[in-house]
């Protein structure tokens, strides 16, 4: 026979339960489209877009854009990873080629994704990469190293007042994603 104890024990854990969820859900599904919104209205964290396709453009040689690279880790990503150059001074409308520097440091084969962020964040509309390894995850055997690269065509109609951008990249640990994925795919064949 249950005491009034263990009763509330059950009504503690069960609300406990139902508020891991509710903070799940808060943090899947709501907190995105506000860090999203929080992110324009300060004008920080400027997303790339995808892929982009070259069309013939003129080249700006009368302006120079400082483009800065920055690279880090999520504190669960044991890998190195930095920018080969630190910064370079283009002309809108030519095409830029840079790499960054990943090793995978640790004794086992691992996979990387790299997700983009722009300062100032109006800029990132006039950021194109028509090449970059954020497109794609980046496998590494163990001990082994890369430079993985980037090529990018800043538009001419960046707005004059933009002088200086900054790209960051975060890189993230996926190996246990792309191990599913690829389960997922062999089963369905």
């Amino acid at each position: 026979m249950a005491t009034q104890a263990d009763k509330n024990i059950k009504k503690i854990s069960i609300k406990l339960l139902g508020l891991v969820f509710i903070m799940f859900a808060f943090a899947m599904w709501v907190m995105p489209p506000l860090y999203d919104a929080l992110c324009e209205a300060l004008g920080i964290n400027g997303k790339t877009g995808q892929q982009y396709t070259v069309v013939e453009s003129q080249i700006d040689t009368d302006r120079i854009v400082k483009v800065q690279f920055v690279a880090q880790n999520n504190e669960m990503m044991p890998w190195e990873f930095a920018p080969n150059t630190s910064q370079i001074e283009v002309h809108p409308g030519e095409s830029n080629n840079v790499t960054y520097y990943a090793k995978n440091t640790q004794d086992r084969y691992m996979v990387s994704q790299a997700i983009p962020s722009i300062v100032p964040s109006r800029a990132a509309e006039y950021f194109h990469k028509t090449e970059c390894f954020c497109f794609n995850q980046q496998p590494l055997a163990a001990g082994k190293n890369a430079d993985l690269a980037l090529q990018f065509i800043i538009d001419r109609d960046l707005p004059k007042d933009i002088h200086v951008i900054t790209l960051s990249y975060t890189i993230f640990d996926v190996t246990e994603m792309a191990a599913k994925q690829d389960s997922v795919a062999a089963s369905s064949k």
